[in-house]
């Protein structure tokens, strides 16, 4: 059993690393597609790898149910407490905070920790959601199958009321460009 468990635990500290990095190159290169200066982008990549970094203060069995499946949804807005918990006074911007805190907020206000709607919403945080979003979908998870590049996308745009249109632009030339 233990073993079964130190495996998990492997597993899923190596697809977070992964998630995050490729959060973290996706909101880099949005930022560099929108103009944002470079010290934006470079804040941009450090909130793209730490935007879930909460996720592993939670025991691997509540990862997988709340952030993967979100089988329980009162408790999964505890993750983006957890996130700043695990951040704060460790140095980073008030930029990377709330760009970390606000990244489940949708753009037409039903998303979480505080239902913020359109441009309440920071900009780091638009970003990391449409970025999170896309990497989410084309990675392989416990219950399904990594979709491919074009079919995420069109899953996206079946969603686009979640994200910025700006951005959303932005960051799809982005993928077309790889």
């Amino acid at each position: 059993m233990a073993e079964m468990s130190e495996k998990i635990i492997r597993y899923d500290l190596e697809t977070e690393i992964n998630h995050g990095i490729q959060v973290s190159n996706l909101a880099y290169k949005t930022g560099r597609q929108m103009s944002l200066a470079e010290d934006v982008c470079y804040e941009l990549a450090v909130a793209g790898m730490l935007h879930d970094i909460g996720k592993l203060r939670l025991s691997p069995q509540n990862r997988f149910s709340r952030c993967h499946l979100r089988f329980v949804y009162d408790k999964v807005d505890l993750a983006s407490d957890h996130h700043l918990r695990a951040l704060k006074n460790k140095g980073y911007s008030s930029f990377v905070l709330e760009a970390v805190y606000y990244h489940h907020e949708n753009f037409d206000g039903s998303g979480y920790p505080e239902n913020l709607r359109g441009e309440e919403i920071p900009l780091g945080s638009r970003i990391l959601r449409v970025c999170d979003t896309y990497a989410a979908l084309t990675e392989k998870r416990p219950y399904r199958d990594a979709f491919d590049s074009q079919t995420a996308v069109r899953m996206m745009i079946d969603e686009v009321k979640n994200f910025d249109m700006q951005i959303f632009l932005a960051f799809q030339r982005v993928v077309h460009e790889s």
